[in-house]
């Protein structure tokens, strides 16, 4: 097999994850740096100022935390005011979900809610019956 050929494989073979919210559908490849099985919660009403680091060590005193992302604009690179914070202990979610919910990260006091990510997910197999394509 030719290195093209490998290349080509190794692309066919590689996870995507196809989101629809707002009417629309599309890849979404950052949805595989995390862990799929986790106890994920969305973090509103950020400052500018709060960075992924930031927004981890606010809640880096739950053990099972596994990451935190502040989402930024691909352009401009500046905060949207939101993030999701990832727990691998279910347990460790509501108890940090209770108790930081309204706690000051960075200059603000933040919002928490269960992520609905996973809710806005299809599933691959139903992708050729989808629009998207």
């Amino acid at each position: 097999m030719s290195s093209g050929n490998k290349q080509q494989s190794s692309k066919k073979k590689q996870k995507t994850i196809i989101r629809a919210a707002g009417g629309e559908v599309w890849e979404d490849p950052t949805l595989l740096e995390w862990d799929l099985n986790d106890f994920r919660l969305f973090c509103g009403d950020l400052g500018n100022e709060v960075t992924d680091d930031v927004l981890y060590k606010a809640f880096s005193k739950y053990q099972s935390i596994q990451k935190a992302k502040v989402i930024r604009d691909k352009r401009t690179g500046k905060s949207k005011g939101y993030g999701f914070v990832s727990f691998k202990d279910a347990d460790e979610f509501v108890k940090a979900w209770k108790e930081m919910n309204g706690k000051y990260v960075g200059n603000r006091p933040i919002k928490l809610r269960k992520s609905t990510w996973k809710d806005r997910n299809i599933d691959v197999k139903n992708k050729k019956h989808h629009p998207y394509k």
